[in-house]
């Protein structure tokens, strides 16, 4: 056996986590190679597809593979807000019915106890929660938006009975729809500009 081989394959493990390789691609790579040797005439299992993508980007086998590859990296991910919000219908009419956002999960600890809601538009997820002691009323949310002329007639067309909110065009970081809702809670969306 070669005496490299062991450093060869550490190797290409440190090439495939740099380039973020998924489970996805590494089955992607076996559909592909499956059908050019079909069109140049040789056929192959699609077990041996993977085995040979498998140690093309250095792992023993599919298995190995399989599992480090479906295993999610250490670090963090995106900070959600808690916005404090006093009243349920309230709030779903602002953030869902104004400004368009989906209800994603919403917990209770039993009924009559305070609601805890995620919700989401696009990239956007905002945690609101009627418990005491989670967000502060007044707290400012920074919200990046491709399309802020797009935004701020969407939300026209959907006049709120106390809100008519503008496009600061000088505003930090670049054009922002500013509103403020119904918990005394800034949401400031901006599309940044370089």
């Amino acid at each position: 056996m070669d005496g490299n081989a062991g450093t060869d394959q550490t190797r290409h493990r440190e090439t495939v986590e740099l380039m973020n390789l998924t489970l996805d691609d590494a089955k992607a790579a076996a559909r592909t190679l499956r059908r050019r040797l079909a069109e140049a005439g040789t056929s192959i299992s699609h077990g041996l597809a993977l085995e040979t993508v498998a140690q093309q980007i250095g792992f023993k086998d599919w298995n190995t593979a399989s599992a480090r590859l479906s295993a999610e990296p250490a670090g963090t991910g995106a900070a959600v807000p808690v916005l404090r919000i006093q009243d349920e219908a309230v709030a779903r009419t602002f953030y869902v019915d104004y400004l368009g956002f989906a209800v994603e999960w919403e917990h209770r600890f039993e009924p009559g106890m305070p609601l805890y809601v995620c919700v989401r538009r696009d990239e956007t997820v905002l945690h609101l929660s009627e418990h005491h002691g989670d967000g502060t009323p007044g707290t400012v949310v920074w919200i990046p938006l491709r399309g802020v002329e797009a935004f701020h007639a969407e939300l026209s067309g959907r006049p709120h009975p106390r809100l008519r909110p503008g496009i600061d065009r000088d505003a930090p970081g670049g054009p922002t729809v500013e509103v403020i809702d119904p918990f005394g809670n800034v949401l400031r969306f901006c599309e940044p500009t370089d």
